[in-house]
């Protein structure tokens, strides 16, 4: 128990660290790497926690697939970083305002009273988190599941539509004048000089 607790707290201590930095780095590009840290020490606790699944899925998608878009995107864009520091500032009082609102309700949720009742019964050698995360998730939240689908097609198909230019100098197809068009028109014979 006590080699558990340490790799907890070493994995947690990581965690937190690398969340602060962060939200404290002046380099976007800097930041997006505290954030893929975190998410790998996020998944270890998860894989510590029995939750291999959701450990090895928050790797996959978020460090292998998320993590590279928004490196890409950061690394694409000129961002002027001296622009978005300036209104730190104004905004420094609701970010803490909110920040607090969301610290004391983690400090409700995971208080001892909530967890006193918890009986952790060991599982059996054939018990598979995956198997029991798929039954929950396709019986008793379908429908959550379900919505939660349709919220981020829709984003999706937002993100695209505001992202979306009309570019002037490309060119389209007209079928109307090709369906009308003169067969004269559109080949000539040439004699070519011998």
């Amino acid at each position: 128990m006590l080699i558990q607790s340490a790799v907890f707290y070493f994995f947690a201590i990581i965690l937190v660290s690398s969340a602060v930095a962060m939200i404290t780095v002046r380099n976007p590009v800097h930041a997006a790497l505290f954030l893929v840290l975190a998410f790998f020490t996020s998944g270890a606790l998860w894989i510590m926690l029995e939750a291999e699944f959701l450990g090895i899925t928050l790797v996959l998608v978020y460090v292998g697939a998320v993590m590279v878009l928004f490196l890409f995107v950061v690394m694409m864009l000129d961002i002027n970083i001296a622009k978005m520091r300036a209104g730190f500032a104004k905004y420094l009082p609701v970010g803490l305002i909110v920040g607090a609102v969301m610290a004391a309700e983690m400090v409700i949720i995971l208080s001892k009273s909530n967890f006193e009742h918890a009986q952790v019964k060991p599982k059996p050698p054939d018990y598979s988190n995956t198997q029991e995360l798929g039954e929950l998730l396709f019986t008793e939240y379908v429908y959550p599941f379900e919505i939660a689908g349709v919220i981020l097609l829709v984003a999706i198909i937002a993100a695209i539509t505001l992202t979306m230019r009309k570019r002037t100098v490309s060119k389209h197809q007209k079928p109307h004048q090709q369906i009308h068009a003169d067969k004269t028109k559109r080949v000539r014979l040439v004699d070519i000089e011998k």
